[in-house]
């Protein structure tokens, strides 16, 4: 079993803090949030993460060069945008950025005529997660079902941010990894400590693929200091390239 980390930086300082000297940004593996410090050249080679950028400034940041530009609410607001950039630039620069949290099982007073009785149902009766806006007020919108949508459309690359706090968080994602397999990466929602540990997200929700922010990630051999606890199997801990 190989896990493959990645770091999420919310800038390019934080990715020149752990180096001497500046070096280009496309050397480290790490997807980043935008910023005007991505203007021009130095986003060539970058991932850039857009949680509400417009496709105008996707488009500009891939013709200048980026990797991929994964798209936030944009693309949840308009899912043809993912169609016109793939189609573009080639799926494989096209992502998705996917901030969610669980959707409450909602439960409803339902009169039933012939009998002038009520009854209660639930309108959501599956835990799920739903997909958060930039602002970070829920959309409604279910992750697992508009995910599987924009990788049909084009989409190549998936990076879902979640506070995984119980088991049936875990089934979530471990669902999610069966479904869409080496594209999708798992990061943390906050920038603390999870309340389960990484050594969980693998082990029982089937993360392959982790992107820490930077906090984390200058941590990661002591939040992950041994991938056997998550798995008895031979395990092998990687940078991503």
């Amino acid at each position: 079993m190989t896990i493959t980390l990645r770091r999420l930086a919310e800038s390019p300082d934080e990715l020149h803090g752990d180096v001497p000297a500046p070096v280009p940004l496309a050397a480290f593996a790490a997807f980043v949030f935008d910023s005007p410090a991505l203007d021009g050249p130095a986003a060539d080679g970058v991932s850039v993460v857009l949680r509400d950028g417009s496709e105008l400034r996707a488009t500009a940041l891939l013709d200048a060069g980026a990797a991929q530009a994964l798209l936030g609410e944009v693309a949840l607001a308009d899912s043809a945008v993912v169609e016109r950039l793939a189609a573009k630039y080639g799926g494989q620069r096209v992502g998705l950025y996917v901030p969610v949290q669980r959707m409450a099982v909602d439960w409803s007073f339902e009169t039933v005529s012939n009998a002038d009785f009520r009854v209660v149902t639930p309108s959501r009766c599956e835990p799920a997660w739903e997909i958060l806006r930039a602002d970070g007020s829920g959309s409604g919108t279910l992750a697992s079902w508009w995910i599987g949508e924009m990788l049909a459309r084009g989409a190549q690359t998936v990076l879902l941010r979640v506070d995984m706090r119980d088991d049936t968080d875990l089934n979530l994602c471990a669902g999610l990894v069966e479904d869409f397999g080496e594209k999708l990466w798992i990061a943390p929602l906050g920038e603390g400590e999870p309340d389960i540990a990484f050594a969980g997200w693998i082990a029982y929700g089937q993360a392959r693929q982790i992107a820490l922010p930077t906090a984390l990630y200058r941590r990661r051999e002591a939040l992950l200091p041994s991938l056997n606890e998550a798995d008895p199997e031979e395990s092998v801990l990687r940078e991503s390239v």
